[in-house]
């Protein structure tokens, strides 16, 4: 089994090098806002909320570079989009470390349909969310994250995944 790639590390190093003063500063807060569940998740709907710039192919198979569902910063996918029709348009990753061949590795769709069909989970949102990486942490806490918390409110999500590239 291969080590795991610490991204955190190759970031500050990657930054370094670029010859930054400091290295990158991940966000850090004392107070996460993070709610317990006010019921059990075999009743509950869940929505992605991804940085993983997910895109849906054409029908001629091309991958475009527009994403007709993005206001901004942040998009909104129709979840019960196939899972052969989604994509990652994301540029910024270790290409030597791993690839975006599997969608599920980093945009879950299909292994939370299994936990609905299970029963693990109540439901599906009828949308996922993404938020196009922008690198600032003001703009994220002011603009993107209460625009994705306005969308997750309007489909009445009770808790979401939250995945990173």
């Amino acid at each position: 089994m291969s080590a795991p790639v610490r991204y955190i590390d190759r970031t500050r190093d990657y930054y370094l090098g670029q010859g930054y003063d400091k290295p990158y500063e991940w966000a850090h807060h004392e107070d996460a806002p993070f709610t317990p569940l006010t019921k059990p998740l075999s009743e509950s709907r869940v929505a992605i909320v991804s940085t993983s710039d997910i895109a849906v192919k054409k029908p001629d198979g091309d991958r475009d570079r527009d994403n007709e569902f993005a206001v901004g910063n942040v998009y909104s996918l129709p979840s019960d989009t196939p899972i052969d029709l989604l994509y990652s348009r994301q540029e910024h990753y270790d290409q030597h470390a791993t690839t975006l061949d599997d969608v599920n590795a980093y945009y879950p769709v299909s292994r939370l349909g299994e936990l609905v069909d299970r029963g693990r989970i109540g439901e599906l949102a009828p949308r996922f969310h993404g938020v196009y990486t922008g690198y600032s942490k003001r703009k994220t806490a002011e603009i993107d994250a209460p625009e994705v918390l306005r969308r997750c409110i309007e489909d009445e999500v009770d808790l979401a995944v939250m995945t990173p590239v």
